[in-house]
């Protein structure tokens, strides 16, 4: 028989334990790092969609994974510090998007990697091939830049009278820049369709460039695929509006708030799909063994409102295609 004294020490014993099992409990979760260009706010959506794919494999945040998130801001000098921050961290996976992924790649060659670019990251080198990505590396490829032709040819079938075009890309995002004009300019070979290319890399900028458009009369504008143009929607919507200036854009975000117009792969989704592979490694997968998805859900978004205020007739061949009319 067990004495009081002797049952008040054990108890006392396994009370004292208690802690330290929480916290072994707690150091087993596993930990993800997010790493993002751009803020929490322009990344609302995207995130719902990540943890979504995160609880579709099983783990739900703050229940049986931590997310240990950070974002640059739209500074992308600071994208490296932040990816060597998280490898300190020593976090099991690291997701993360665009230009995002060269600085994880930079930091580690150990975490695995999960990615969602628009670019071919074959071609990027970041992985082997699209089906044995090989090293700590796998991801989402959306194609946006890729889509730009098809862009082009649903703005001139809403603005069939459009012979000169502004096109609005990111000079810091350097390889996706040259690859969306180049796109273009292979699209308008033949048609006389021309173009107008001009850089912002700022909000300065970006007003710069409106007033360069508007005095060279441009029927409609091209805004390029970028984290930082999709943080900084507000103000290109705006100022789109302000100048009667019929503008393409590369997601459903801008259309939300006043786009006229918007192509390209569901981004939410995407986010969806990392979630999910970054699930699937959390349960022992190795990226080199999971084949980079090749994004297959697209949009074509009409905002209704706008195109009458801009006194633009929208096509029954295109309002059937749209997947959505805001109205």
């Amino acid at each position: 028989m067990i004495r009081r004294r002797e049952f008040i020490t054990l108890i006392g014993g396994a009370a004292a334990m208690w802690p330290r099992a929480a916290q072994a409990q707690q150091a087993a979760m596993p930990v993800v790092g997010f790493l993002d260009p751009t803020s929490p706010d322009a990344e609302a959506d995207r995130l719902r969609g990540f943890r979504q794919g995160l609880k579709h494999a099983g783990f739900a945040e703050g229940e049986n994974v931590e997310i240990i998130y950070r974002f640059a801001e739209n500074q992308s000098d600071r994208l490296p510090g932040l990816a060597v921050e998280l490898v300190r961290r020593q976090v099991d996976v690291i997701a993360t998007r665009s230009i995002g992924a060269f600085a994880a790649k930079a930091a580690t060659s150990q975490i695995p990697i999960v990615f969602m670019l628009s670019e071919d990251p074959v071609r990027l080198g970041l992985v082997a091939s699209l089906a044995r990505p090989g090293g700590n590396l796998t991801g989402i490829n959306f194609f946006s830049t890729e889509l730009s032709a098809k862009r082009l040819e649903v703005m001139r079938e809403l603005v069939p009278g459009a012979t000169r075009v502004g096109v609005l890309v990111n000079p810091t995002n350097a390889m996706r820049a040259t690859a969306t004009v180049q796109d273009l300019q292979a699209a308008i070979s033949g048609t006389g369709l021309q173009i107008q290319v001009l850089n912002a890399g700022s909000s300065h900028e970006i007003n710069t460039a409106f007033e360069t458009f508007v005095r060279g009369r441009m029927d409609a504008l091209f805004v390029g695929t970028d984290p930082f143009f999709s943080n900084r929607r507000a103000q290109l919507v705006n100022l789109a509006s302000r100048h009667a200036l019929p503008a393409t854009y590369s997601g459903r975000h801008y259309c939300e708030i006043g786009g006229l117009i918007s192509y390209g792969s569901d981004t939410v989704d995407a986010s969806r799909q990392i979630g999910v592979y970054v699930g699937r490694i959390l349960k022992g997968a190795k990226p080199a063994d999971l084949p980079v998805v090749q994004a297959s859900k697209f949009e074509l978004v009409i905002n209704a409102e706008t195109a009458r205020m801009l006194r633009l007739d929208v096509p029954a061949t295109l309002l059937a295609r749209a997947d959505e009319v805001i109205e």
